[in-house]
């Protein structure tokens, strides 16, 4: 049986070594925002000119020419701009996200960085969450499953004097999220507000390409009339089948499976208005599983 290759992150060590210093971390910045040479954030145009203060440019393009033309510095225009914080410590907690596998809590870095508050730890793991939305996203296509799911804890299993009225037979703190994900590909979820047919068909029309090869779900109703326009198949998981051929949701509910560890074990309880956020740092981590340099891959998305 063959083993798949193990992709090596930057180690601990290797990232001390590649910033130690502020300085460092704003030419990392450079080289992997503008790889073709520094251009202006407004206009595009590269017949930029560098500043006495280091890491600022001016534009004459855009804007009058001598003192008055556009000046900008490495973070303009990025998660990083006008915020108190050294970009080395932006870049650590960009690599704590990204190496941890379930994630890692904003009370966490809040101890580990020392920050003055909690806040200043959530404002700043939101911010990196939200950058990692994926922003060229394209339709699946090949071997697709889809699956959805329950996120956040059992009412039953609550305290008496913590327990949730629901709504409509649903428990107040449990949320549902649908995915969509190509086989040994990338996957796509996102939370929705019910799990009717007409919800469950948007979500599949706008993620899932009409000239994928295999639609496989389970037996819910809300997939029934999906089948005149793709290749659909379900598997009968109530009748414990849950294997047909290539017939299966198992890489989904693999990923379900990293989801629901990681907020169960690192987050604990997470709100129905961040919740997309951490959905989408839980795509992107699993997305970019064999890219062997996640780090600067999500650096130029900040």
């Amino acid at each position: 049986m063959g083993t798949s290759k193990r992709i090596h992150q930057m180690t601990i060590p290797q990232w001390e070594a590649a910033f130690p210093h502020d300085d460092a971390c704003k030419a990392y910045l450079v080289r992997n925002r503008w790889p073709t040479g520094v251009a202006c954030p407004r206009c595009g145009n590269l017949e930029v000119y560098e500043l006495c203060r280091a890491f600022h440019w001016q534009c004459t393009a855009c804007a009058p020419g001598g003192s008055t033309g556009y000046r900008f510095s490495v973070t303009v225009g990025t998660i990083f701009e006008n915020t108190n914080k050294p970009l080395r410590e932006w870049f650590r907690v960009i690599h704590r996200m990204l190496v941890s596998k379930k994630g890692v809590s904003a009370h966490q870095i809040y101890r580990e960085m020392g920050f003055g508050s909690y806040r200043t730890a959530l404002y700043m793991t939101h911010r990196i969450r939200a950058a990692l939305i994926d922003k060229n996203f394209r339709q699946l296509i090949g071997i697709v499953e889809v699956d959805e799911t329950y996120i956040g804890g059992k009412n039953k299993n609550r305290h008496w004097d913590k327990k949730t009225a629901g709504i409509g037979g649903q428990e107040a703190d449990k949320f549902i999220v649908i995915g969509a994900c190509q086989r040994k590909g990338n996957v796509v979820a996102r939370v929705i507000e019910n799990t009717k047919t007409e919800t469950f068909e948007r979500f599949v029309r706008a993620m899932v390409s009409d000239k994928c090869s295999l639609l496989s779900t389970d037996e819910h109703s809300g997939y029934r009339r999906l089948s005149p326009d793709y290749p659909h198949h379900a598997v009968r998981h109530e009748a414990k089948n849950y294997v047909v051929g290539a017939i299966h949701t198992n890489s989904i509910e693999g990923f379900w499976s990293l989801v629901k560890r990681g907020i169960m074990g690192t987050f604990h309880k997470v709100s129905r208005k961040y919740l997309p956020l951490y959905i989408a740092e839980f795509e992107w981590r699993y997305n970019n599983r064999n890219n062997p340099d996640i780090f600067a891959e999500a650096i130029r998305g900040c």
